[in-house]
């Protein structure tokens, strides 16, 4: 029964936040919170201290007085629109400026956690049913490693494996990131895609990676592991992998409905005979399972002739069989440790994956983070060094592909990898360098 004078009034002592809580409460609040008046207001003291605003088009630039047309010319909620697109805007040139110091080591941006923090990030799963309704996983657990970051979920109130269609995957962080204040959970956030994955048949349509007495797990690309209690075929918890290559643009640069893409690379030129083929590649990998890591190293200067091309692949060698002296063991035993909120468990033979692949200008060329599996190999062992049974462990996508053959020690207890070779695809090198192979 007030007066919308006087809820007006009340409202232009509100900050942008509070304001954007307020229009929430129903329809008449949302169009009385939706006054250019006040937006304009929080808006020059924002941008404009010096009481102009510019008001840019494609065409033209103009100045905007806080008088009469700057409020009566424009629509309901211009100002707040403009007030939201110009904090985007500043966000986005922060996360840049962010991601330019790069880790010598790994050729990748150093300031991811401190990213992190400062945009407040977080990740959250939304699972989505068949008849639309949606629910929203919100509580995550993060380990870091080197080249990525893992995130978990894990729920007493899954929904049913059977009626879900599709889940995704978010980042999310404040609609206005505030480094002198706590984000507040319940304020006005922005949503960023980051991959989409379709559950229908999940078990016939994915890759099953292993199991122990309680879970089973599933793969699903890119980087996303399913667990599934045995018994009831219900999820038990969901692991997600994000190489630091895309983590910060795929978490706060995309939209809620379309995902971040990466601008295309420019091709540095030299003199190199194109006869040469690829050279001075640097591979830093790293094997982990939960807390424990398995394998982590680089490998410099890798290379590949011409005579390395078939199939549509170019051929890199890290390790071959041939050199026993740069065969590696296996740190610990091989397992993919899970929680949830009661039971515990390790999945043998399974662990995480991150490939970082440098070009010879250490940009990162090809880089993914994702599950994979050791598994029994058809073929016998034919080393003298080696007294063992051979399984092999890859991974695939449309830009290449990653083959290990592993001998397993008996005695020891533990894996060497005595083959290491990546397959880059052709059409991923021609339109990196825009030339022809």
């Amino acid at each position: 029964s007030m007066p919308p004078e006087m809820l007006l009034k009340i409202f232009s002592y509100l900050d942008a936040v509070s304001l954007l809580c307020v229009g929430c409460v129903n329809k008449h609040f949302y169009h009385l919170a939706n006054d250019n008046g006040i937006w304009l207001k929080i808006y020059s003291n924002c941008f404009q201290p010096k009481k102009t605003i510019w008001a840019t088009n494609s065409e033209q630039t103009e100045t905007v007085s806080l008088g009469y047309a700057a409020l009566h010319n424009r629509k309901p909620g211009y100002w707040k629109k403009e007030y939201i697109f110009k904090q985007i805007a500043a966000v986005k040139t922060r996360v840049m400026q962010l991601v330019k110091p790069v880790d010598p080591y790994t050729g990748l941006p150093c300031r991811n956690r401190e990213a992190i923090k400062a945009f407040g990030l977080s990740w959250i799963i939304v699972l989505k049913d068949k008849n639309g309704k949606e629910y929203v996983i919100k509580k995550a657990k993060l380990s870091f490693k080197d080249t990525s970051v893992t995130i978990r979920w894990h729920s007493m109130n899954w929904p049913c494996l059977d009626i879900l269609s599709t889940l995704k995957l978010f980042g999310v962080t404040p609609l206005f990131p505030d480094q002198s204040r706590p984000s507040s959970k319940d304020g006005p956030h922005r949503r960023s895609l980051i991959a989409e994955y379709h559950l229908a048949n999940l078990t016939e349509s994915s890759v099953a990676l292993g199991a122990d007495k309680l879970v089973q797990l599933f793969n699903l690309n890119p980087g996303l592991l399913i667990g599934l209690w045995k018994e009831k075929n219900e999820i038990a918890f969901v692991t997600a992998s994000l190489h630091y290559y895309q983590l910060l643009e795929r978490s706060i640069l995309g939209s809620a409905t379309v995902e971040y893409t990466l601008p295309p690379n420019k091709p540095v030129l030299d003199d190199i005979d194109p006869e040469y083929g690829l050279h001075n590649y640097d591979l830093h990998l790293d094997m982990h399972g939960g807390s424990w890591t398995f394998l982590c190293g680089t490998f410099k200067n890798l290379f590949c002739r011409k005579d390395d091309i078939e199939n549509g692949y170019l051929r890199l060698t890290v390790i071959s069989l041939k050199d026993n002296t740069k065969h590696l063991p296996l740190i610990g035993t091989v397992g993919f440790s899970w929680e949830t909120d009661v039971f515990k468990g390790n999945v043998k033979d399974c662990y995480v994956m991150d490939v970082t692949l440098l070009d010879e200008n250490e940009k990162p060329f090809w880089c993914f983070s994702a599950p994979a599996y050791i598994r029994p190999s058809s073929r016998a062992c034919s080393l003298f060094d080696y007294m063992g049974h051979m399984y092999t462990t890859d991974y695939a996508d449309s830009e290449g592909k990653v083959c290990f053959e592993l001998v397993w020690l008996e005695e020891t207890k533990e894996y060497f990898i005595v083959n290491l070779v990546l397959y880059i695809s052709i059409k991923k090198v021609n339109k990196w360098y825009g030339t022809n192979y």
